[in-house]
């Protein structure tokens, strides 16, 4: 199917970051701001401007970086991430002078402000003398005050404490440091918690990290037998598919190189196998057509490289149209995704997204970017994943063929100025044509979902598998037709 431009005002299906992960993102040095006090005829040094760290937009390091055909409004980015890393530059601090410190204005240099001060070693010390009553005039007095507050400080408040300690002594006093640790809990997670799932899904989900010829990163994956088959997206692995190298990395830290069984770019979920496995814990498939929105989920991934890394949220929509994991952003790649709000970022791509009864219901796939363009991207709360029912079908073909069939209209569709999805164009013999299908008619319709773009048309025809009959009603009503749908091979690039 094609695109066209979009009518004025209409939102754009988001295009999104893979949650897989690049491998390095470069460090700025971060300047600390000085605060200088020096004597009262010495200038005050300028303060440097902090340098802003800068990322990398893209996936991988240290090579090309997939572009994605951005269209007018802000996409979201899929999810292959980059291992942050801070560096802090120790800022020198100028210190005051011992005669500052200890006599302030009355010493007459600037009284330090807000901030810690150290004496300075090479200034003269000053000597308290013992100026005669009369002589001792209102400044004099403040200075001998402060130097001896200073003096006998830590000594007054020894003092002190002790006799507050003395006058309270008949009140009951308790120490957090002399209570005893309490024991290790060792009762099970309350069922449906996310302590419970996470202890369930955890052992099953695996980092993969991924060299290519020109590039390079890391995404997720979960375990689907036990003999070593991993189910992720075709983003994370696909730059392994030319001589690459892929290696999964277990929750218990064992290694074991992967290899590609198969891979369909337009559902964008591959499969592929630990050599030398077996014995490998299971997760447990759930249903995606069983999702209701504002129902619990948990993401479990590896999000900037941090393997097991778990967070929770909900459903917030269903049938959400996405644009994710190819490399052209094109309506070959749009998903009938589910969006929640548990955060993914670059990392958790290809992990599984799970109900809280312990079951997966989909693969985390691409997060939204507000900025296209503005770096790597981070959770804002708007996460796609691949619903599960359409990610298992297509697994079962991998599996089984080592390809997979894409479920097809035969038809090219553009969205309508007025809503809908307008035909372009009918594949000869095609469902569309069998259908009665013609160059301009607008979908709005198919069976009871409402179609208002002609991403959401492609969508729903994916959400079906081949051979699944629709009704697709057009002009709003004023017909509708029948249509089996039919199925494509599409051979990876």
């Amino acid at each position: 199917m094609s695109e066209d431009n979009r009518p004025d005002g209409e939102q754009p299906t988001p295009r999104t970051d893979r949650a897989s992960h690049p491998a390095e993102v470069p460090q700025g040095d971060a300047q600390a701001t000085q605060n200088e006090w020096a004597a009262p005829d010495a200038p005050r040094a300028e303060t440097a401007a902090p340098a802003t760290p800068q990322e990398p937009a893209g996936w991988a390091a240290g090579a090309a970086t997939p572009q994605a055909h951005a269209p007018q409004h802000e996409w979201a980015r899929p999810a292959y991430q980059a291992s942050p890393q801070s560096q802090w530059a120790a800022a020198p601090t100028n210190q005051p002078t011992r005669e500052q410190v200890l006599f302030g204005s009355a010493a007459g240099a600037q009284a330090p402000q807000t901030g810690n001060y150290l004496p300075n070693p090479n200034a003269p010390s000053r000597p308290v003398r013992d100026v005669p009553e009369q002589r001792r005039g209102h400044g004099a007095l403040v200075a001998g005050v402060a130097v001896l507050a200073l003096l006998v400080g830590g000594g007054a408040g020894a003092v002190g404490g002790y006799l507050v300690a003395d006058n309270a002594s008949n009140a009951p006093i308790t120490n957090a440091l002399d209570q005893e640790p309490p024991a290790q809990q060792t009762s099970s997670s309350p069922a449906g918690s996310v302590e419970a799932v996470a202890e369930k899904v955890s052992p099953g989900v695996v980092q993969l990290q991924v060299q290519g010829q020109s590039s390079a990163g890391e995404g997720s994956g979960f375990i689907i037998s036990s003999d070593g088959l991993i189910l992720t997206n075709n983003h994370v692995v696909e730059a392994a598919a030319e001589s690459g190298r892929i290696s999964a990395v277990f929750s218990d830290g064992s290694t074991a190189t992967a290899t590609i069984v198969g891979r369909d770019p337009t559902s964008d979920v591959a499969v592929v196998k630990a050599e030398g496995k077996s014995g490998l814990p299971v997760v447990e498939l759930g249903s995606s057509d069983a999702l209701k929105v504002g129902q619990g989920v948990v993401a479990i991934g590896s999000p900037f490289e941090l393997s097991g890394t778990v967070t929770s949220g909900i459903i917030s929509s269903l049938h959400r149209p996405t644009r994710a994991g190819g490399e052209d952003g094109s309506q070959a790649t749009v998903l009938d995704a589910i969006q929640t709000d548990a955060a993914i970022n670059p990392g958790n791509s290809g992990g599984p997204l799970v109900n809280m009864q312990g079951q997966i219901v989909g693969i985390n796939s691409a997060i939204y970017s507000p900025q296209a363009g503005a770096g790597q991207a981070g959770s804002v709360g708007i996460g796609f994943a691949i619903p599960i029912d359409q990610a298992r079908r297509t697994a079962d073909e991998i599996v089984e063929t080592g390809k997979a069939t894409q479920t097809v209209l035969g038809v090219s569709v553009r969205d309508n100025p007025g809503g809908g999805a307008l035909i372009e164009d009918v594949v000869a013999g095609s469902a569309g044509e069998k259908a009665g299908l013609k160059k301009g008619d607008v979908v709005t319709k198919l069976d009871s979902r409402r179609i208002d773009t002609s991403d959401a048309l492609v969508a729903a025809v994916r959400s079906h598998a081949p051979g699944d009959k629709v009704q697709l009603e057009l002009e709003n009503g004023s017909r509708t037709v029948d249509a089996t749908l039919a199925g494509q091979t599409v051979e990876p690039r």
